[in-house]
């Protein structure tokens, strides 16, 4: 559903999310090694997500990435999904067609809206903070 680049984005967030309640910082190779994902590739994802002010990154030898306790409660899975995959999954067709509206709807257009309806509301209202507590629980 969500682009493999928003998978990462989604999992590197929550992980930082889990050690930032434990009060850590963590490191680009710590982020790579936890979402399993290249070094490269995950800096790209973390500069897009400190674009957006999702995370925060600190520089020196305190530095890494982390996330305060303001953005632990208001930032909403939404967030992720937007930096990074913009808000397709919500106005795209559901197979693909180019020309897909109420007028004009494709064969499976009014059985997809609801689905990308409660989609939404569910990203909207997920906060990080909350997926990372449940991940910490097991």
């Amino acid at each position: 559903m969500f682009s493999k680049t928003c998978n990462h984005g989604i999992r590197a967030t929550i992980y930082i999310s889990e050690q930032s309640l434990h009060g850590k910082k963590v490191s680009l190779k710590d982020v790579a090694k936890a979402t399993e994902s290249p070094l490269a590739y995950t800096s790209k994802i973390l500069q897009q997500l400190v674009r957006y002010n999702i995370i925060n990154s600190d520089k020196g030898r305190a530095g890494g990435f982390s996330m305060d306790k303001e953005r632990l409660e208001k930032v909403k899975l939404i967030s992720v999904v937007l930096a990074i995959d913009g808000d397709s999954i919500f106005t795209n067709c559901g197979v693909g067609l180019n020309k897909c509206n109420e007028k004009m709807p494709c064969p499976v257009h009014h059985q997809f809206k609801p689905i990308r309806e409660n989609l939404k509301q569910m990203l909207e209202t997920t906060t990080i903070k909350s997926l990372a507590q449940q991940l910490g629980l097991g």
